[in-house]
């Protein structure tokens, strides 16, 4: 499917969701000191301009990143994530090093980061990273953003499919997001087959799952379907910042699904969504759920 391109979407509230977890995993991971795969299987094109006319049709980071870029306030992990983001931010010198991110400093908000360009900030640039993306423009974009590192491999394939050949990876450890745009119905059984045949062949990995909120059935049983692929070891979070419209149309907010969840992930979460409920809330009934099988 190659009309959709997140561009549109970049930097919206689904995005700080699914990057507060994402950062928050990784970290994690890191901080074993042991080297692990990234496996992202809809990667996108690993940047996005703000000012760009995709990102301003619709101006979704407004209600999203926007809100958290200077605010004082935040929660530690959202801090962690907000300072990311802004590095992303900031113009390389003549030396073509990003310098650090000094105290106190707000650079302009023009720039969101991809997945990809998060995880890589957080990595070790010796650990590995796949890269699937199948719209071709994206993905040359993605492979010109990494610049020919020969730890980083984008591929330019379906990421559904792709991901079999990427697991069990040596050594044994890997994250993988899984984050599909859902806008053919038929995804929804991909991420649950996939996932399916992924913890079967590599059961210790960690699975991270993102799915929109948004008026279908599928979208309200796929966490239920991937509790069912992991009856112990999983944590889900949701989070609804907005109502649909008239006619029921809309994303009204997101879902994090994560199979092998850091032990440290749920007291994070319970911290810090209180405040990116209020932070983002479009409407009076924003909430958020936190639910966790342990292992």
């Amino acid at each position: 499917m190659l009309a959709y391109r997140h561009a549109f979407h970049a930097g919206n509230h689904a995005d700080v969701l699914k990057h507060v977890v994402l950062v928050q995993v990784l970290r994690y991971l890191v901080g074993k000191d042991k080297p692990f795969r990234y496996i992202d299987t809809h990667a996108g094109a690993g940047g996005y301009l703000l000012k760009g006319a995709q990102a301003q049709k619709k101006a979704e980071y407004r209600e999203g990143i926007n809100r958290l870029w200077s605010r004082p306030d935040l929660p530690e992990a959202v801090a962690d994530y907000v300072r990311l983001v802004q590095e992303f931010n900031l113009e390389p010198g003549e030396d073509g090093v990003v310098p650090p991110l000094e105290k106190g400093m707000t650079p302009p908000l023009a720039l969101y980061p991809g997945s990809p360009s998060i995880a890589r900030m957080l990595m070790p640039r010796t650990d590995a990273m796949r890269l699937f993306e199948l719209h071709p423009s994206d993905a040359r974009t993605l492979a010109a953003h990494f610049g020919g590192n020969r730890h980083v491999q984008v591929l330019n394939e379906d990421g559904f499919a792709g991901l079999k050949g990427q697991i069990p990876p040596t050594p044994r450890r890997a994250a993988v997001l899984i984050d599909p745009s859902y806008e053919l119905v038929g995804d929804y059984g991909k991420v649950v087959a996939t996932l399916r045949e992924a913890v079967t062949r590599f059961a210790e990995g960690v699975y991270m799952v993102w799915y929109p909120q948004v008026s279908r059935v599928e979208a309200v049983q796929l966490p239920k379907r991937l509790m069912a692929l992991a009856p112990k070891g999983w944590l889900h979070v949701r989070m609804t910042v907005s109502q649909a419209d008239q006619r029921g149309f809309g994303l009204t907010g997101s879902g994090m699904f994560i199979i092998n969840p850091p032990y440290t992930l749920h007291q994070t979460l319970a911290e810090v969504m209180p405040f990116l409920v209020e932070a983002l809330a479009q409407f009076d009934g924003a909430a958020f759920v936190i639910e966790e099988q342990p292992a």
